[in-house]
């Protein structure tokens, strides 16, 4: 089973599978767009955290890594 999502900057269908390289945004153009709109705070958290678990640097530093892994745009050309 093939499960389509919307483009969050666009709204246009994606197949959310693995040969999707940029799901859940249809393009990279839609992907920079949306980064975009991070960086100019055009989009933000506004709730606090739900866990009662403080963060520990070990913790931040496991979610930069997996984040790095899997968003390549940000890892500087060797």
């Amino acid at each position: 089973m093939s499960l389509n999502v919307p483009c969050p900057t666009c709204k246009k269908s994606v197949l959310w599978d693995k040969s999707s390289e940029f799901r859940p945004f249809c393009s990279k153009r839609c992907q920079l767009i949306d980064l975009g709109d991070w960086a100019d705070e055009s989009h933000k958290i506004t709730q606090p955290m739900q866990s009662h678990e403080p963060l520990t640097e070990e913790m931040i530093d496991a979610m930069e890594e997996q984040f790095l892994q899997h968003n390549k745009f940000f890892v500087e050309p060797e």
